[in-house]
């Protein structure tokens, strides 16, 4: 099976913060969903409050991150499917969740993972 990542940038939500609790909810209960059919592998919102580093092989450490990632943030979700329909189900279902569109992509297959 293929493993799919689901994601979305934090601005493209369309939710006032009353709507939030609503959203949370609605969130939740599709984890839990994929989570019952097997198919969860990881999800979470990115902590936009913590400053991105990056670490180098000697273990150093620079605050900031590579230029073309200085916008990661939102939430994402790991999803391991047999298809692609199936992966663009469970896409539009988050979406539904969250109130914006989700990207789709695929992970390379990765024998060791």
């Amino acid at each position: 099976m293929t493993k799919y990542l689901i994601s979305f940038p934090s601005g493209e939500m369309d939710a006032t913060p009353a709507d939030m609790a609503a959203v949370s909810a609605a969130s939740h209960a599709v984890v839990q969903e994929a989570k019952n059919a097997g198919v969860w592998v990881f999800g979470g919102g990115i902590d936009e409050d913590i400053t991105p580093v990056r670490v180098a092989a000697d273990g150093t450490v620079t605050e900031g991150t590579y230029p073309q990632t200085a916008r990661i943030e939102g939430g994402y979700t790991v999803l391991e499917v047999p298809t692609r329909v199936e992966a663009e189900a469970w896409a539009a279902k988050i979406a539904a969740a969250c109130r914006c569109p989700q990207e789709l992509r695929a992970f390379m297959y990765d024998p060791a993972s």
